[in-house]
């Protein structure tokens, strides 16, 4: 299938809607002007300018209209890893629950995993909207683009608490059974949600082995399994993972905040040597104790802000 990105004037979206209204669609995805179908090609136009022309004929079509924008370079693809079933050749193009967590190596603040579902038709908006993997993207960005995926998307958003984090650390839970759980969750919600609609396939971004994956989960009530695959940079893989590391990451920021209002200073994200100061700082003044609700405290930040507070 070939496609042209063209970007226009808001004079010229209105010709072209004259021109294709005999091929206007009813169903218009959310920020289009239109979409309209003719022979070989689906066109559609966005308010912020770009017109999307998809089908075996879309590059000839756009041509009419000016010259399309150039594609992005391509250094190949990232270097993934994938285990359990192979991924189907065409899983970029599937209606698909993608699964993605933020938060884990971050001493301050809650793990985040949010599920979303996104349909085949919805990939192009979410293109559009510049939907990709949350870590290339700016906080205002990742605010910006989530509080337009919340207005549409079917997702489940599960956030695992300092407290709760901190006392299944301590009952000897890993991290990656904790994340295994709480992915396994949001995927069932999400399912719930969409039903009597099934994905065609579920992605989540691989964090451990498949076989460890169900082991961590093994005497849950309900583990999903049906068409589950696992790949690293699963957000280069489908932008249904994308959309889901930025809600989770629009979560976690937000969690951010609140932790830094009740500290009463702003909390740094990370695990580095900022991060040791600003525990230093929290336990002055408000005791080691506050550590188990803004803080991972089994991470090696612990003691060294301690050390901090004892040269002080």
């Amino acid at each position: 299938m070939s496609h042209a990105v063209l970007k226009v004037n808001q004079s010229t979206i209105q010709q072209m809607k004259n021109h294709y209204k005999l091929g206007l669609g009813s169903k218009v995805p959310a920020g289009a002007a239109f979409t309209a179908k003719i022979e070989g090609c689906t066109i559609t136009a966005y308010h912020t300018g770009k017109v999307l022309f998809q089908g075996k004929n879309g590059e000839v079509e756009a041509k009419k209209w000016g010259a399309s924008l150039p594609s992005k370079a391509k250094n190949g693809s990232p270097k993934t890893k994938t285990s359990g079933a192979p991924l189907p050749e065409n899983i970029a193009a599937l209606s698909l629950i993608g699964s993605d967590e933020v938060g884990t190596g971050d001493y301050f603040g809650p793990i985040t995993v949010v599920s979303a579902y996104v349909e085949k038709k919805q990939i192009p908006l979410l293109k559009e909207l510049g939907v990709k993997d949350s870590k290339n993207l700016s906080d205002p960005q990742i605010i910006s683009i989530a509080k337009e995926l919340l207005k549409f998307l079917p997702y489940s958003l599960l956030t695992l608490s300092n407290q709760k984090y901190n006392e299944w650390q301590a009952k000897g839970m890993s991290q990656g059974k904790m994340k295994a759980l709480l992915h396994n969750q949001a995927i069932q919600n999400v399912l719930v949600k969409i039903e009597p609609e099934i994905p065609e396939a579920i992605l989540i971004d691989q964090f451990v082995e498949a076989s460890t994956y169900y082991k961590h989960i093994q005497g849950q009530k309900k583990i999903i399994k049906e068409r589950v695959y696992f790949s690293t940079k699963g957000e280069s893989i489908h932008i249904a993972v994308a959309a889901a590391s930025i809600l989770a990451r629009y979560a976690f920021l937000k969690a951010m905040d609140a932790l830094s209002q009740k500290a009463g200073f702003t909390i740094p994200k990370g695990a580095g040597p900022a991060v040791d100061k600003a525990a230093a700082r929290l336990i002055s003044e408000k005791g080691v104790g506050a550590l188990t609700e803004f803080t991972k405290l089994h991470f090696a930040n612990t003691d060294k802000a301690k050390r901090i507070i004892n040269l002080k």
